[in-house]
């Protein structure tokens, strides 16, 4: 049997703010709609599901995200997971330069939570927290120069 991973599917409380933050990280959106009727309720498995849509892929073509803000059922709110919670856990991106990267995140209002770590001089990462609070992993390869 032969299985491919699609997207990661991501509810987000502003769509456009999800969109400008992940283009400004080089991600480009490939689709865009606003999704209901009985075939979304049967697929999600909510009744009256209506959301706005945008799948953005990254430069490569290999990975895509999907950004959904529900406009009904109402979106609920919850705190943003921590790095040691079970469940959905992060988003990681490979950068070519991590400070780059950390100024556009920047100009969004997102940080690093700690700050920049050297793995063992193979890899600088770090973890943030970009909008509604998606944890996004930016980790720069260091043998590759």
């Amino acid at each position: 049997m032969a299985i491919t991973l699609e997207n990661v599917g991501i509810a987000v409380r502003d769509i456009e703010a999800a969109i400008d933050f992940f283009t400004d990280l080089g991600l480009t959106v490939v689709g865009r709609d606003t999704i209901s009727g009985d075939w979304a309720d049967t697929a999600v498995g909510l009744d009256g599901n209506h959301a706005k849509i945008a799948i953005l892929q990254t430069p490569d073509g290999r990975g895509q995200l999907e950004f959904f803000e529900y406009l009904h059922p109402d979106a609920i709110e919850t705190e943003p997971t921590l790095p040691n919670e079970i469940g959905m856990h992060r988003v990681a991106f490979g950068v070519d330069d991590i400070e780059a990267s950390l100024a556009i995140a920047a100009r969004h209002g997102c940080h690093p939570l700690r700050g920049v770590a050297n793995y063992a001089g193979v890899y600088k990462l770090c973890y943030l927290r970009g909008p509604s609070g998606i944890i996004v992993m930016l980790a720069q390869n260091l043998q590759e120069r």
